[in-house]
């Protein structure tokens, strides 16, 4: 299996807390919630941070954590990361290029963190996710994680994160403080529920709290 490193950044104890009580809520939310996409109404709202975070978190509390990159259009989480030689990713499997242990990655710095990324931008990112190659991939990885968290791209934008949370035990919104509208989200949200989505919540990112200004994410159970 290739190696794969995260440059993670630096995290204040505010942000650590925040990860570590959103993680303690996903916990909550039961057993059979192992599969989690997570999606936004718009870029630059912190979803691809929120995703990386969140797994990284779970993998350092001890689980097991499957991390796929499912942001077939613009996907960012490949510039944050160092890996061995060339990258077959998500689309290489959906297309039928490459099997499942092909574009899987472990962390060398933790051995419960794993990541599937984009691999080369298909033409068609909708159609992939909808075919049962992506279930497939869901389904094997509920037998070998703990939990898999995928990142999909912004719903305001591109129907992708419906399709991807439709197969899917729940989905998290991001939303961006003093940004995104009360309406983009509840159309979001709309959207989900059009897809037999469970919401689980959202985060609410980069809000100030008590005077400090800081990354900060806040979880809600819807």
């Amino acid at each position: 299996m290739k190696k794969m490193e995260f440059m993670e950044s630096e995290k204040d104890f505010f942000t650590e807390e925040a990860y570590n009580s959103l993680r303690t809520n996903i916990i909550f939310c039961g057993a059979d919630i192992k599969t989690i996409s997570i999606t936004s109404c718009f870029p630059n709202e912190g979803k691809s941070s929120v995703s990386r975070n969140l797994a990284i978190n779970f993998a350092k509390a001890g689980k097991k954590v499957l991390l796929i990159d499912a942001d077939m259009r613009k996907s960012v989480t490949m510039g944050i990361v160092d890996t061995e030689g060339a990258v077959c990713g998500l689309s290489h499997f959906l297309s039928g290029q490459a099997e499942l242990d092909d574009v899987i990655y472990s962390s060398r710095n933790n051995e419960n963190l794993f990541v599937i990324f984009t691999g080369s931008f298909p033409p068609n990112p909708s159609e992939l996710l909808s075919g049962e190659r992506f279930k497939k991939l869901l389904h094997e990885a509920r037998k070998c994680f703990d939990y898999v968290i995928v990142d999909t791209p912004p719903l305001g934008a591109v129907i992708d994160a419906a399709v991807v949370s439709s197969v899917c035990d729940g989905a998290i919104i991001v939303v961006r403080a003093n940004k995104t509208s009360y309406k983009d989200v509840k159309a979001v949200k709309s959207q989900l529920e059009k897809a037999s989505c469970k919401i689980l919540g959202t985060v609410l990112n980069g809000a100030e709290s008590k005077g400090n200004s800081y990354y900060y994410n806040e979880y809600y159970k819807s």
